[in-house]
């Protein structure tokens, strides 16, 4: 049976009709600032590896704190959005994000990078559940394909600016992190303003409505007729956004012991080249099918593992590069697919959970496997640990690869 009946690309709005459109890019710009965010203190691990004399195990802990606050957080985001409305949870995601900016601003202590880590992955908890069904709201029912596609396009594109940012500062400054933060703090606080005032309407279940209906809090889900729309796009976001997560987790270290490149700017560069990667294979398949989109986002993620693993063992950057790129690319189709789905298929009341679950079927891989890796590297070296990995990942990929194909071959 053909699951995807998908919306045809809704037309340019005429000059009369360009609110709802301003509005969704509005709100697509505050997940742009928590990404920004969660992504810019990626070139400065290795200084303050350097400075606090932390392992590569510790190192992946650190990011590990980040994804432990993004799923806690997932697991009520999305129902306290679809209960009480978008805005009285983005607001305390907002002010979180900037006292998580604060504390990477003043970070002396591993235990102040976690606490920072944690805080921003409370913010991405609320941004990617709460912001993004912000983003569809607001674009409108004649919009939601466009709609999924600019909040997809929004998190990978201030995925892909913070690392670059953190890595300029890092390059021409000597004490780059207060001023680099400060410049984030100024972004979050525009941001917040941003939020404050756009026209979120409470959605459609109220708190009494809900109490009525034995609608308590429980683990996130989507009802059965619309399960297989997140599956799908869970099967190929998780394998991409965990390639890409050992990339901003270990990939400076690659680039320092393996290549002898120690310059953050190159670190927060190939980040930032693969979040673009992302940006800009989304905006090219926007239009394709959802199968297409599935299908290549899966080959993506499998090309930079295999790249990967060549560039561990032979040292060569080229391929270190190319595999960085690719993993954007697998991220940011799994990503689309699924946003793309959710947005077309699930209504309006049940969109922000979807996306939490959505976000932790990617998540809880991204968050383990790369932490697993990291401790590796300190028992069997960075070679061998990063080619355990990728085999993991390609066998993973793979098996999505299968299902997308078999799952929808008539689409």
């Amino acid at each position: 049976m053909n699951i995807i009946e998908e919306e045809s690309p809704a037309s340019a709005p005429g000059l009369t009709d360009n609110w709802p459109q301003l509005r969704m890019l509005l709100a697509a710009s505050l997940v742009t600032a928590v990404f920004a965010l969660s992504n810019s203190p990626t070139p400065l691990y290795v200084r303050w590896q350097a400075q606090l004399g932390f392992s590569d195990g510790t190192l992946t802990l650190i990011f590990a704190a980040y994804i432990a606050g993004l799923l806690l957080t997932l697991l009520v985001a999305g129902q306290l959005a679809d209960r009480f409305g978008r805005k009285p949870v983005l607001i305390p995601g907002l002010t979180l994000a900037i006292a998580a900016c604060t504390l990477f601003a003043v970070a002396d202590t591993v235990t102040v990078l976690v606490l920072a880590r944690f805080l921003t992955g409370i913010s991405v908890g609320v941004i990617v559940s709460a912001g993004i069904a912000a983003v569809v709201d607001l674009g409108g029912p004649t919009r939601r394909r466009q709609a999924s596609l600019t909040a997809s396009v929004a998190m990978v594109l201030g995925a892909g600016l913070g690392p670059l940012l953190g890595g300029l500062f890092a390059q021409i400054l000597a004490a780059p992190i207060v001023p680099l933060f400060l410049t984030e703090l100024v972004i979050l606080v525009a941001a917040l303003i941003v939020a404050i005032a756009l026209p979120l309407k409470q959605h459609h279940v109220r708190a009494s409505e809900a109490t009525r209906e034995g609608r308590t809090w429980r683990l996130p889900r989507v009802p059965r007729e619309y399960r297989m729309h997140v599956g799908l796009g869970i099967a190929v976001f998780a394998p991409g956004i965990t390639a890409t997560s050992f990339v901003l987790s270990l990939g400076p270290s690659l680039l320092s012991t393996l290549l002898n490149i120690t310059s953050p700017l190159i670190a927060g560069g190939m980040a930032c080249a693969m979040f673009l990667a992302a940006t800009g294979v989304q905006l090219a398949v926007g239009r394709l099918r959802v199968r297409t989109i599935f299908m290549l986002g899966s080959v993506a993620t499998i090309a930079s593992m295999l790249s990967l693993a060549v560039a561990v063992n032979a040292s060569l950057s080229g391929f270190l590069i190319a595999a960085a790129l690719l993993a954007g690319a697998g991220q940011g189709l799994g990503q689309l697919g699924g946003l793309t789905l959710i947005g077309a298929h699930i209504p309006g009341h049940l969109r922000a959970e979807a996306n939490s679950v959505l976000n932790i079927g990617g998540y809880i891989p991204a968050g383990l496997i790369p932490v697993a890796t990291g401790f590796l590297v300190d028992a069997i070296g960075l070679a061998r640990a990063a080619s355990g990995f990728a085999i993991i990942l390609v066998a993973t990929a793979t098996t999505a690869l299968v299902y997308v194909h078999r799952r929808l071959e008539r689409d």
